[in-house]
């Protein structure tokens, strides 16, 4: 050791710490020679003084991506000490999984409840919301547990989603509900030809309101059920109102739809109504409504799924980058208050706030249920079975109260039935 400290090539090994008596005594070693001095015991420091600790949670960084390093759970105790956790394997895999949820293969044959956790995480993440990878993430979803992840969609006046995520409404599958009311979509928008797709086969409420329709859309959507005989052959609801364009012949095209229960045609451009009316009884069977029905309250058709909080993501993100535009908001209000402009200004509403105030202006349909025209022949062949069973019930009595005093070997050879045998023996 004395070689060691004697050395003038050693290294610096740092402060030595020698405990004597009981006490901690820290040994200074010089180049030239060993000097040591008994010195006071000094507190213990694990770090220096000008170290501090930050707590790195949940950040979120406008130019980057958010940097998640929260493996940890942050709760208080009763004594309102700080307590901390850490948090279960699955929960982390979990939070990986849904950074990184646009490189999954395929989630086909994965269990759904764990899917379900993992959708909402991405969701929480608005991972959805992303150009490119939100796309990507959301048809692994879909193709995999179809209508789990949205059965119904409502669009209802908003075109403005419609036309920045058009793609990822058409990765959708499965629905049954699908509202596009006061969308202005056209005769050749890429959505109305997405409907005769077999994706969409499983539509059976289809809102076509205000869309700016005519009878080449019509024909265009009607043509897979009329040729093929596939497409929206199991619709049973369809809104066509409000759409001028509409015609006669455009009518003519929905024979196809053998399904349809309901049917609103108000507001076309029909001419001859009386006869529209009866085609539609001859053909499909449905039947001019003299009230309002209320299977065209637009109410009934919601956003239900996995992915319903989706939509709501898209409508922010699109009325969002909206915005910026409106800047003539302080220019008109100046104008207001100096009375250059008219305050009263007529906004653009959706048709489905008005209401048509006479009824006989409503061409709406339905398909009556089957009357009950045999009901009177069931109930005449019930009770003439019935009296059958009670005639023949008694022929067999009346012999055996004539042979009831002969002898045992004559009884044997009839035998008595109950009732549930003459019901089975009548059945054949």
């Amino acid at each position: 050791m004395s070689y060691y400290l004697n050395s003038e090539n050693h290294l610096d090994p740092g402060p030595i710490y020698v405990r004597e008596n009981g006490q901690l005594h820290m040994v200074n070693l010089a180049l030239d020679g060993v000097r040591s001095s008994l010195q006071k015991p000094r507190p213990f420091r694990l770090f220096p003084k000008g170290f501090s600790v930050e707590l790195c949670m949940n950040r979120e960084d406008d130019t980057a991506q958010k940097e998640k390093t929260d493996h940890f759970i942050f709760t208080y105790t009763r004594e309102g000490n700080l307590r901390y956790s850490a948090k279960s394997l699955f929960s982390l895999v979990l939070g990986f999984i849904s950074d990184n949820v646009d490189h999954i293969d395929s989630l086909i044959g994965f269990p759904e409840q764990i899917a379900e956790k993992l959708f909402s995480a991405a969701e929480a993440r608005q991972k959805f919301t992303e150009p490119g990878a939100g796309l990507r993430a959301l048809q692994k979803f879909t193709e995999a547990y179809g209508s789990l992840v949205l059965c119904s969609l409502c669009l209802r006046n908003r075109y403005l989603v419609i036309s920045e995520k058009l793609e990822e409404i058409k990765s959708f599958r499965e629905l049954t509900c699908l509202d596009l009311s006061c969308c202005k979509l056209g005769d050749e928008h890429e959505l109305l030809e997405h409907l005769t797709n077999e994706a969409l086969s499983s539509v059976t409420q289809l809102h076509l309101k205000d869309n700016c329709l005519s009878d080449a859309g019509v024909r265009k959507m009607t043509a897979p059920v009329r040729v093929m005989k596939r497409g929206l052959e199991n619709l049973t609801l369809l809104d066509l109102s409000c759409n001028p364009e509409i015609t006669d012949a455009g009518i003519g095209y929905l024979f196809s739809f053998r399904k349809l229960n309901c049917l609103d045609i108000s507001g076309t451009g029909l001419k001859d109504v009386k006869a529209v009316k009866h085609k539609l009884q001859t053909h499909i069977g449905l039947v001019h409504s003299k009230v309002p029905l209320k299977e065209f309250d637009h109410s009934n058709c919601k956003t239900e799924g996995w992915a319903d909080q989706i939509v709501l993501q898209w409508e922010r993100v699109t009325s969002e980058a909206v915005k910026p535009r409106e800047t003539g908001e302080p220019r008109t209000a100046a104008q207001h208050f100096y009375g250059t402009r008219a305050r009263a200004e007529a906004p653009v509403k959706c048709p489905l706030a008005d209401t048509h105030g006479n009824s006989s202006e409503k061409l709406q349909f339905y398909k009556e249920e089957a009357p009950d025209c045999h009901g009177p022949l069931l109930k005449r062949e019930a009770i003439s079975s019935q009296e059958s069973k009670k005639s023949k019930k008694r022929a067999f009595e009346e012999p055996e109260k004539e042979q009831s005093n002969s002898s045992q070997s004559s009884k044997q050879k009839y035998v008595c039935l109950a009732v549930e045998d003459w019901d089975l023996l009548n059945s054949y």
